[in-house]
């Protein structure tokens, strides 16, 4: 028995993990690298195993940096079964078409360069149509049932209260009369955030993958959290601009939607007209209205798909969403993408980033590459498509909305298993990594590693 580390190995995207047990082969998650142009260029490397090799894959959960190279791995000839929770099916739906969608149209961008330059043309990763061929693979699995899914091979998937459907993986290999438990992390979820629970304790393993997002610091109190989004809204309205909120589509939308509603009258978000400016966060917010029995805060009216947030407008269209941009003042704006790497948010730092009396609130992890990240590290200038935009705006780092546990909250994840487990960690950057690596040292005796690309562990 053996596992590979494919992805996500000293970087926060690209999760993906080859565990080979007797003669079974499956793929743990296969998401997409995002960040720089070279880091995403990895995307298209082969890996290290044929398509007819791979007997199943195993999805954690929906969001793209675990899941978007699946309609890829379609793309170059899979045909096997996907196991995932049943409303991470249902978010795939959404997010893999949306992804393949991006990817051509920067295909048709990179296009047009290429043949002013006599270049040949190249082919998007994937597209609309292997998205939505690769979801007749998917399997639903509710929380808590072991399932075995190939000789050898069992699983259970508990919930990581990150986003919806999240899970934490369980999985039991035997080979040749003996069995290791491996329990894969996935993101778990920040304790105490507004939406979803904490990640449910597992308390047996023979080894931990872990991921290490946040390993190296705690996110701000609730309390804390609170109070800044309080003043960013008064400001705002002293300052007569516009509210801008790179949101992920799913977790960070619904945190938000949910939260205005719940500080309505004492945040005064009745002076605002809020938007939601994200077809694909809007599609997300309808899948939370089916899964409601997966979290406790109430969202949506009875019988209702649509959030209670009164001056909430669903922006559908891309009029509706260019008609926002002509507010100088008064729009609270929730768009898409959660790092600026794309989608409708560009379109609203083009029209409010350069001027001074506009709020930019950061609620999420930026990777290094991307614009959010610019922003969060207080770059002067950012380039736009082409043009490059002077950063007058008000930008807020609110650590406290993360749907990924602390480093507290990692520890107090861990401190359940008995025995200290060995645990290797994943899906952080190295100074992340290394402070959790000697924080779990020094207060567990664990054995923590660090993997790179490609390595390769035997388990028995």
């Amino acid at each position: 028995m053996d596992i590979q580390f494919l992805g996500a190995a000293g970087t926060v995207t690209g999760s993906c993990y080859l565990f080979r047990v007797g003669k079974a082969k499956f793929l743990l998650e296969c998401g997409q690298i995002q960040g720089s142009r070279v880091a995403e260029a990895q995307n298209r490397e082969p890996l290290p195993i044929q398509m007819q090799e791979i007997d199943a894959i195993v999805l954690s959960h929906a969001h793209i940096d675990h899941s978007g190279r699946l309609p890829w791995l379609k793309r170059q000839g899979y045909d096997g079964p996907i196991y995932t929770h049943h409303a991470s099916h249902a978010l795939c739906e959404i997010m893999l078409r949306d992804a393949a969608y991006l990817n051509e149209k920067d295909a048709e961008w990179e296009n047009r360069k290429r043949q002013r330059k006599g270049l040949p043309n190249i082919e998007p990763l994937y597209t609309q149509d292997d998205a939505a061929a690769v979801m007749d693979q998917f399997t639903g699995i509710e929380y808590e049932e072991r399932r075995e899914i190939l000789p050898g091979v069992e699983i259970r998937l508990t919930d990581a209260g990150h986003i919806l459907g999240a899970a934490i993986v369980e999985l039991w290999l035997t080979e040749d009369n003996t069995t290791k438990k491996v329990v894969f992390s996935g993101d778990l979820g920040h304790r105490g955030a507004p939406v979803m629970i904490g990640p449910a304790p597992v308390e047996q393993a023979d080894l931990v993958i872990m991921e290490s997002t946040y390993g190296n610091r705690n996110h701000r109190s609730t309390e804390a959290t609170l109070e800044e989004l309080r003043s960013v809204f008064e400001a705002a309205r002293a300052n007569r601009g516009n509210v801008i909120i790179p949101a992920f589509a799913v977790g960070r939308t619904q945190d938000l939607i949910y939260l205005l509603e719940k500080h309505y009258d004492d945040w005064h978000i009745g002076d605002w007209q809020v938007f939601l400016d994200s077809p694909m966060a809007i599609q997300a917010t309808e899948v939370y209205s089916q899964f409601d029995h997966l979290y406790s805060a109430k969202l949506f009216g009875e019988r209702s798909h649509r959030p209670t947030l009164k001056n909430l407008a669903m922006s559908r269209s891309a009029a509706d969403s260019m008609a926002i941009n002509r507010m100088q003042s008064g729009a609270i704006v929730i768009a898409g993408s959660g790092m600026c790497s794309g989608g409708r948010v560009m379109h609203h730092l083009k029209h409010n980033v350069w001027r001074p009396e506009c709020h930019l609130v950061i609620v999420g992890y930026q990777a290094y590459g991307t614009i959010g990240r610019q922003l969060v590290d207080g770059r002067s200038h950012i380039k736009l498509w082409g043009e490059l935009i002077k950063v007058n705006a008000q930008i807020h780092t609110v650590g406290g909305l993360s749907a990924h546990a602390d480093q507290t909250g990692l520890l107090d994840w861990y401190r359940h298993f008995q025995g200290s487990p060995p645990v290797y960690l994943i899906h952080g950057e190295r100074p992340q990594q290394t402070a959790l690596r000697q924080a779990l040292h020094s207060e567990f005796a664990a054995e923590v590693t660090i993997p790179e690309r490609e390595d390769r562990i035997q388990l028995n």
